[in-house]
């Protein structure tokens, strides 16, 4: 299990994969000629703009290019302004996994977006995951800790988790 994460799109990963299936909410800026069918309440052959969408990551982000965007994205809400402000509170007492199992994988794509709000997930993204680093490792140590545990913590902490815990079992074995 390696933790090296390029946030990159990777052909071969799983978490990729996953990460980018994440429907994003996005608004037509051009008429998209054949397209109709994309959205179900609408009765003409072609996308108009300002119809809104709900498009996986991985087809929204070519379709939002600095120049010539054909769609605008709109952050998902976990990612907003209040959602940070809870997170910022006391972000140990949340359940990310409730609301992203792939939290950080998902922020680390959204920087790419030319959003207002795209620079203060980056800095939301490392707070969060600095102050939770402690208890994820403390949580491996700890040999009582609750099972269902590793159901709770997103991807990114989920494996930390493990690999945090496979590194205490080995010590052991080896102070044995």
């Amino acid at each position: 299990m390696t933790l090296s994460y390029s946030y990159t799109p990777d052909y071969f990963s799983l978490t990729d994969i996953l990460c980018t299936e994440e429907r994003i909410s996005c608004k037509v800026e051009v008429t998209l000629p054949r397209l109709g069918f994309l959205d179900l309440s609408s009765e003409s052959e072609d996308l108009k703009p300002g119809t809104k969408l709900e498009l996986p990551l991985w087809l929204a982000q070519p379709l939002n290019k600095v120049k010539e965007s054909i769609v605008s994205v709109d952050i998902p809400k976990t990612y907003k302004e209040g959602y940070r402000e809870i997170l910022l509170a006391d972000a140990c007492t949340v359940v990310l996994n409730k609301w992203n199992p792939y939290y950080y994988e998902l922020g680390m794509y959204l920087r790419k977006f030319n959003n207002r709000d795209c620079e203060m997930i980056i800095d939301s993204l490392l707070l969060t995951f600095r102050s939770r680093f402690r208890l994820v490792m403390d949580w491996a140590q700890n040999p009582v800790s609750d099972p269902m545990l590793n159901n709770l913590l997103p991807r990114l902490e989920r494996d930390l988790f493990l690999t945090g815990r496979k590194a205490k079992e080995q010590l052991n074995e080896w102070l044995r």
